[in-house]
């Protein structure tokens, strides 16, 4: 697609008409990233660029980092397979008032087609952080400032820097994540759990740490990563080195470490939507459907020695409990909600026991 000078102008000016701002957002979407693109916008945005001393550059920069985060989390938030697009971000700017629009579309603009926000300029400024948390029944795709894209299971939450300045790249997980994360030798990237800390420079591997739990797993897919134990007294203990295919759990209220080779697929499925199942006792079995529809399942005392080799992709929950049903001789009881004294509802109680049935 081919991008009319004249009809660019007129955006930047808000004089275009509606057939003429689709033609934008289309070219915005699938152009302005190229090469070519870039070369020929950044010397037009040159007439717009506001002029303004350094200070007030910084925060301009600032700015257009909010604006590309905002974006990014609403192209990429899914639930139940649906995907909030760019247009509710068209939406968003129809709507803001004509004495920001102008300067809010020319920011967009601008970092559609600038690849440097000079992040060294953001050095002497307060980083600030943020906090994305995955909803229930639903998966986040978040894309950090230095390209990395992590992936966030249910009611799993990632807190992280605008900028990473420094000599390393720091997040902060609670849940389960999976991270492609961006290769950068000068700066390794950490993911802190609390008790576990992942370092890489650039790979992608998956971390499991809800804090219910005492283990803290990591699964390599694709490069290197090192597992770092962190004592009361926050020194850094190195745990060891993994190789691709290596899935690693730490135990830290027993201080035991156990390693397998095993088919990575099956701990990093939950991003693609599945849950499987390798001859997993039904006590796990629940839990990872009680944490995926938002429910507390109960598993009476006699049948957990029962365990199920099974995968299950975004099905209703009571399909897959009805499934369940017909394989082993089980049954279920699915209790009312109580109302809380807030006004809220209790989560969903339901109770799997044995069956009757032969």
């Amino acid at each position: 697609m081919y991008m009319n000078k004249e009809t660019l102008i007129k955006y930047l000016n808000n004089g275009c008409s509606d057939s003429e701002f689709d033609e934008f957002v289309s070219w915005v979407k699938k152009e302005a990233g190229s090469e070519t693109s870039q070369s020929w916008s950044r010397n037009l945005w040159k007439t717009f660029e506001p002029s303004i001393i350094n200070e007030s550059e910084a925060t301009y920069n600032v700015l257009l980092d909010k604006i590309h985060h905002r974006i990014n989390l609403q192209n990429n938030q899914t639930s139940k397979g649906k995907i909030i697009t760019f247009s509710t971000v068209v939406k968003w700017f129809n709507r803001v008032a004509a004495v920001l629009f102008i300067p809010l579309v020319i920011l967009t603009f601008y970092w559609y087609t600038t690849s440097n926000l000079q992040a060294g300029k953001l050095a002497n400024l307060t980083v600030d952080s943020l906090e994305v948390i995955a909803p229930v029944g639903s998966r986040t795709v978040v894309e950090l400032s230095d390209g990395t894209q992590v992936t966030l299971n249910y009611g799993s939450k990632l807190k992280y820097p605008w900028y990473f300045t420094g000599n390393k790249r720091e997040v902060t997980l609670v849940g389960e994540g999976y991270f492609d994360v961006a290769h950068n030798p000068d700066k390794p990237f950490i993911v802190k759990t609390g008790k576990v800390n992942v370092k890489a420079l650039g790979t992608e591997f998956n971390v499991r740490a809800y804090p219910e739990y005492d283990i803290v797993a990591t699964t390599l897919v694709e490069g290197k990563v090192v597992v770092e134990k962190v004592n009361a007294d926050n020194q850094i203990q190195n745990l060891g080195t993994m190789v691709p295919g290596q899935h690693v759990e730490y135990n830290f209220a027993t201080g035991e470490m156990t390693s397998i080779n095993d088919l990575t697929y099956k701990y990093i499925a939950w991003k693609d939507g599945k849950l499987i199942f390798d001859n997993t006792p039904i006590v796990q079995v629940a839990e990872e459907l009680g944490k995926m529809y938002n429910v507390d399942i109960d598993i009476a005392d006699n049948i957990k020695d029962l365990t199920y080799t099974v995968t299950f992709g975004d099905d209703p929950l009571f399909l897959i409990l009805d499934l369940m049903t017909e394989i082993t001789p089980i049954t279920y009881k699915v209790f009312p909600r109580k109302k809380l004294e807030d006004g809220t509802y209790s989560k969903q109680r339901i109770k799997i026991e044995k069956t009757d049935k032969v």
